[in-house]
């Protein structure tokens, strides 16, 4: 039975993909779960204008993620903490507060797509993160944390 998968089916594939599988396995559980259709003529037309579309699509977000981060290469961030006499960060700087200092250089990220390279920062100088603006495009960019 030829059938088209409207969703991720653990062990067996991913949404839009064409399978061949066991008649008993589509009728019974795949099409009543909503998680397949029946691979007909028109359905493959559907799903190829479908794949089509979402191409052009991911290929645009992609094209502005990289302007994005060919941007974020030439920005300097500093991100004032709190610190001691020694040096050291009363509490550390995260993910959220490299998010709110992008946000001030007009950069508007989400903290979940931003990846520290320690896992907390608790001291002054220069480190380095990640930003994760598409599947295909991550930007390693350094930032500062300076003494208040």
């Amino acid at each position: 039975m030829d059938i088209i998968l409207l969703q991720d089916v653990p062990n067996l594939g991913s949404k839009d993909d064409s399978l061949v599988v066991k008649s008993g396995y589509g009728r019974n559980y795949l099409i009543p779960q909503k998680l397949a259709i029946l691979a007909t003529p028109s359905a493959k037309k559907v799903l190829a204008e479908n794949q089509k579309q979402r191409a052009h699509k991911e290929a645009r977000l992609k094209d502005e993620a990289l302007r994005l981060a060919e941007k974020l290469k030439t920005i300097v961030i500093t991100i004032g903490a709190k610190t001691s006499s020694t040096g050291k960060i009363f509490g550390s700087v995260n993910n959220i507060q490299v998010a709110e200092a992008l946000k001030e250089k007009g950069f508007d990220v989400d903290r979940r797509q931003i990846t520290i390279k320690e896992d907390a920062i608790k001291e002054v100088g220069k480190h380095s993160a990640k930003v994760k603006f598409h599947r295909e495009v991550v930007v390693d960019f350094e930032f500062e944390v300076v003494a208040e």
